[in-house]
């Protein structure tokens, strides 16, 4: 069952000009084991902090830094060693869970569709280029803007690596709409000023997406499509 929320004004005519997409889980089936990537961070960190850490809530990358912040204490060098490592295994294990992702078979087409449309497109993902292209060979070519990790200073939920590409989109936050299966989207998409939707077709729950009151709230992107067309924002 699918779930609207009136949505803000998309413009003067009312009407959506980019749709930003998360890649995993998203446009893709999401094969990352997080729970694994935090257990090779702790075991990472403790011959650095002389004992095991607990494992963290935070995001693989904040916990890192976290980390670090943590070493950085009493060594500035060791600091700096951990938190290279630490990069080193998310990318590796985000390389193999690539090799097991697909995208989901409507993403392909529905890009295509939305530029026929006239409707600006971006994939903006907190993973790597590399990890993405291992699934995503020419995603690029299929849409108008993509960000990775690498491409901003800091990643979802702050809002620059958004307003970045909205900017190479042409296209005012307000006329834009962010699509994530995770909170974090949502957050990204309150912080940049777009409006936001959520789909269930990465690991998050119906009722956790639905306790961030995104704008819209589906099972999966071509779901989501069917309800903007229905309340009028896409054409």
């Amino acid at each position: 069952m699918s779930e609207t929320r009136p949505a803000a004004p998309a413009g003067t005519d009312g009407r959506l000009q980019a749709l930003i997409f998360d890649f995993d889980g998203t446009l893709s089936r999401l094969t990352i084991d997080f729970a694994l990537l935090h257990r090779k961070i702790a075991a990472l960190a403790e011959p650095f902090l002389g004992e095991a850490p607990e494992i963290s809530p935070l995001p693989a990358l904040e916990w890192l830094d976290e980390l670090a912040d943590e070493i950085r204490e009493f060594d500035e060098a060791l600091a700096r060693e951990f938190h290279t490592r630490g990069r080193l295994v998310v990318q590796a294990t985000e390389l193999d869970a690539a090799r097991e992702a697909r995208l989901f078979p409507f993403t392909r087409d529905m890009l295509a569709g939305l530029r026929t449309e006239g409707i600006r497109t971006g994939i903006l993902t907190r993973n790597s280029t590399a990890a993405v292209k291992a699934v995503f060979p020419d995603v690029t070519k299929c849409c108008d803007a993509f960000m990775a990790r690498e491409d901003s200073p800091k990643v979802k939920p702050d809002p620059g690596a958004t307003l970045t590409l909205l900017e190479r989109l042409g296209v005012a936050p307000e006329r834009a709409l962010l699509v994530g299966d995770h909170p974090l989207d949502i957050s990204t998409a309150r912080n940049a000023g777009t409006l936001a939707a959520a789909v269930t077709s990465g690991m998050s729950s119906r009722e956790v997406l639905a306790q961030t009151a995104p704008d819209y709230l589906a099972e999966d992107c071509r779901e989501l499509l069917s309800q903007l067309r229905a309340s009028g924002v896409l054409p």
